[in-house]
């Protein structure tokens, strides 16, 4: 079974998150999802970009970094949109790295200052016109790390939600969510294969 860490995204640590953890226990996997908003949780993705913004981006991405410190090197580093940031960095950076999930967005893997480390999976899950992904560029360096790594996948959904994947919100898929969380598990049991 997998160890995992899971980044929350910028509406704060939410039931959805904890929800889509808790179905990764209940498949025996060990998931810590730290809050690195300090207990704020917001109802709009202004408001939480609000936060970001006022506490700095980097200050945040840092938070998620560091919850890190005190887990084993060798885990699975998934993030929701912003937790993306920290989980791809750690995912790329620190070594002993056992794969990547990455929900609604993605990095260019350049941004790191390394190339996708070699023999490490990872998934990536968006939906295929959701503004954020598509119109931000995530959906672009999604398909560079995809066509620079040998272990990638990239999944796309159709539908233009973006945080699909958190049942507490508005922007909830239940159809996309259950297959992304099938996907996840095959990914995961691969890994002890």
């Amino acid at each position: 079974m997998a160890e995992i860490l899971l980044l929350h995204h910028v509406m704060g640590l939410t039931k959805g998150i904890h929800a889509f953890a808790d179905k990764l226990r209940a498949a025996g996997h060990t998931v810590h999802v730290p809050d690195f908003f300090d207990g704020h949780l917001f109802a709009a993705m202004e408001d939480g970009m609000a936060y970001v913004n006022k506490i700095g981006f980097e200050e945040i991405a840092e938070r998620g970094i560091r919850a890190a410190h005190a887990l084993p090197r060798e885990i699975v580093y998934a993030g929701f949109s912003l937790g993306v940031v920290a989980a791809q960095k750690l995912a790329q950076t620190r070594e002993g790295a056992r794969g990547a999930l990455l929900f609604h967005a993605c990095v260019p893997p350049s941004a790191f200052g390394s190339p996708w480390p070699a023999g490490l999976p990872a998934q990536i899950h968006g939906m295929d016109a959701d503004p954020y992904l598509v119109d931000e560029g995530d959906i672009e360096a999604a398909r560079e790390l995809v066509a620079t790594a040998d272990l990638a996948e990239l999944f796309l959904y159709p539908g233009d939600q973006h945080l699909f994947a958190d049942s507490s919100l508005p922007s909830f898929n239940v159809d996309a969510t259950t297959l992304a969380l099938q996907r996840v598990l095959e990914f995961l049991g691969h890994l002890d294969a």
